[in-house]
């Protein structure tokens, strides 16, 4: 089955961070992703720019709205994904607890399904 993780980080907290404290971090990442891989269970991962670069796009009766980032009607960002192939929801649960950025994010376990009930 397959498992999103997705790396929910404060807003800001990049900022706060120095250059080579960032590339620190950004290497646990990698190095944790290099591990899930030699695993057998990494399907893909990316690391996301900061949502002041980002775009929200919305149709509502035929009208297209764009909202430029930061979105300050939330509290957190999505700082980056992994994307894995586990046999049970127990299995992307204990995953999640393995990666590095549980230390300084939400790592928010989800399921692939359909967008109906």
């Amino acid at each position: 089955m397959s498992y999103m993780l997705l790396i929910m980080e404060p807003h800001g907290q990049r900022r706060l961070r120095t250059e080579d404290e960032g590339r620190r971090l950004y290497q646990l990442m990698l190095d944790f992703s290099a591990e899930l891989k030699s695993r057998g269970v990494l399907k893909a991962s990316q690391s996301l720019k900061s949502d002041d670069e980002g775009v929200r796009v919305r149709l509502r009766d035929g009208k297209r709205t764009l909202l430029d980032g930061p979105f300050s009607e939330s509290k957190e960002m999505v700082g980056g994904y992994f994307l894995l192939d586990c046999q049970t929801r127990a299995e992307a649960v204990a995953v999640a607890c393995e990666c590095p950025a549980a230390a300084w994010a939400t790592v928010e376990v989800r399921e692939f399904g359909p967008c109906f009930e």
